[in-house]
């Protein structure tokens, strides 16, 4: 399976997320929606976002991508590393759903799966993702994001 990338690049070049903000990855058919579980995702929108708000980076599509069956093809038929590999850099992913070895592949790589159930626009999972960052962050998102180094971790070893 290959991968194709599409990047949005600044007079630098690709660079990192900005500091305070997260690479997220959305699972999408059409670019316009997350729509698609992630073995069956034709493409992956990514974004930075930050308290204030995002920017798309780039897209990663792939012409391999799962029926949604349930079954494998074929032994040694890995369709899952190409897209692991392809999302690299990314901290969270969001999707419909997403396998117990996909997943298990996914967190391996630093990435944090996160599966909505139905689908929605790719800008209101941005905006909430958005909300979350500029408000007080649920506990996994700030496990996330002192992983990403987006936030200063608490010392306790310093005196006031």
């Amino acid at each position: 399976m290959s991968a194709l990338h599409l990047r949005v690049v600044g007079p630098d070049g690709a660079a990192a997320p900005p500091p305070g903000s997260l690479r997220v990855a959305i699972a999408t058919q059409d670019m316009k929606n997350l729509n698609a579980h992630f073995g069956s995702a034709k493409r992956f929108a990514i974004y930075d976002v930050s308290p204030v708000e995002w920017s798309f980076v780039e897209t990663v599509s792939f012409d391999d991508v799962s029926d949604e069956s349930g079954k494998h093809r074929a032994e040694g038929d890995d369709r899952i590393t190409p897209k692991v590999d392809g999302l690299a850099g990314c901290h969270l992913l969001f999707c419909l759903a997403i396998g117990g070895p996909s997943a298990a592949k996914i967190v391996s790589a630093g990435i944090h799966p996160v599966k909505i159930p139905q689908a929605q626009s790719i800008d209101a999972v941005l905006e909430r993702t958005r909300a979350m960052l500029s408000g007080s962050p649920p506990p996994w998102l700030r496990k996330v994001l002192a992983g990403a180094g987006a936030v200063a971790k608490p010392r306790f070893d310093e005196e006031d």
